[in-house]
């Protein structure tokens, strides 16, 4: 096996173990329940958004060097797009349904 086949190698079991580490931290977050609903949900919140960057930086190789800001970029503005969708979305149902009540 050569020596970047091993780091690489390397990097994808450090990515899944982080990975598998916040996964577990948010089921015990919410099975354990040692704080109240919203500080739990804010936890469970926070572990997911490092979940995504975990995945970003070791799954999907993107870095913040400076051949790699192009994907970093691409990646954003997909999530913008998205984000704006699902809000867009949301206040149309929110508004139908203060409008059926």
């Amino acid at each position: 096996m050569s020596a970047e086949r091993r780091v690489e190698t390397r990097q994808y079991l450090l990515g899944f173990g982080v990975a598998l580490l916040l996964t577990g931290a948010a089921f015990a977050a919410v099975y354990w329940q040692k704080f109240a609903a919203l500080p739990t949900l804010g936890i469970v919140f926070a572990l997911g958004l490092t979940q995504v960057i975990v995945h970003i930086r070791f799954f999907l190789h993107v870095g913040f060097k400076k051949s790699a800001r192009e994907d970093l970029q691409l990646i954003l503005f997909s999530a913008l797009i998205i984000a704006l969708m699902v809000s867009g979305t949301l206040v149309l149902l929110l508004n139908l349904r203060g409008r059926m009540l």
